[in-house]
């Protein structure tokens, strides 16, 4: 995708809400705003609608799965698979407030989500998302296979580990707490849930997405 691309970011929760034709104008609007919603569209007039609207009506929803990928190529990936849930996290800034969050991967029904918290990073968010989904799955039995878009989690997960770069401080206690509970689950159980790596190329954005910058 081109990063040229001109995008406008409305903002339902934030310093000021509206819509906003820049991302360093709407990142000001969030900035050390305790729970912001905001998303990013592709038109002025989509964006303008959404703000009469409601934000948990727009996030990670997508008519259809954009490819970028040619039919050939798409054809040998094929389709994901619908009997899943798909994880995902953001981050405003990195480190920055971030949140995580797990959904149903055909109807983006949200099945959990923890924070915003006030100091973490994408990796870590991911990570927290993979785990927290392997929890839910294993209480309830479920044969669900699991997507996410992160490498670096899946390699966590497989590693039970998390080798952030990020240090420890107040600010961060309440991440790094669940980072010390993630570790101790995986350490403690074991799960026969498939994890996936979710194909954006081939699918578009992961369900889960929150729909940001």
């Amino acid at each position: 995708m081109s990063k040229n691309k001109k995008k406008y970011y409305t903002v339902w929760k934030g310093h000021h809400t509206g819509v906003f034709e820049t991302w360093y104008e709407c990142k000001a609007q969030i900035k050390d705003f305790q729970g912001a919603q905001y998303k990013s569209f592709a038109t002025f007039e989509a964006s303008k609608k959404a703000l009469k609207g409601n934000y948990k009506d727009y996030v990670g929803k997508t008519s259809k799965f954009k490819s970028e990928l040619s039919e050939v190529q798409l054809k040998k990936i094929g389709k994901p698979n619908y009997n899943s849930i798909s994880v995902d996290a953001a981050v405003s800034g990195n480190p920055g407030e971030m949140e995580y969050r797990g959904v149903n991967t055909k109807t983006k029904k949200e099945l959990f989500k923890q924070g915003p918290f006030l100091e973490g990073t994408n990796n870590i968010g991911e990570f927290l998302a993979l785990v927290h989904g392997l929890a839910v799955l294993k209480d309830k039995n479920s044969d669900l296979i699991i997507y996410t878009d992160s490498k670096t989690a899946m390699s966590w997960v497989k590693k039970k580990t998390c080798n952030t770069k990020l240090q420890p401080n107040d600010k961060n206690k309440p991440v790094f707490d669940l980072v010390e509970r993630a570790l101790i689950w995986l350490k403690n159980n074991s799960y026969s849930t498939v994890i996936v790596k979710w194909e954006t190329k081939a699918w578009g954005e992961i369900p889960a997405d929150f729909g940001r910058k």
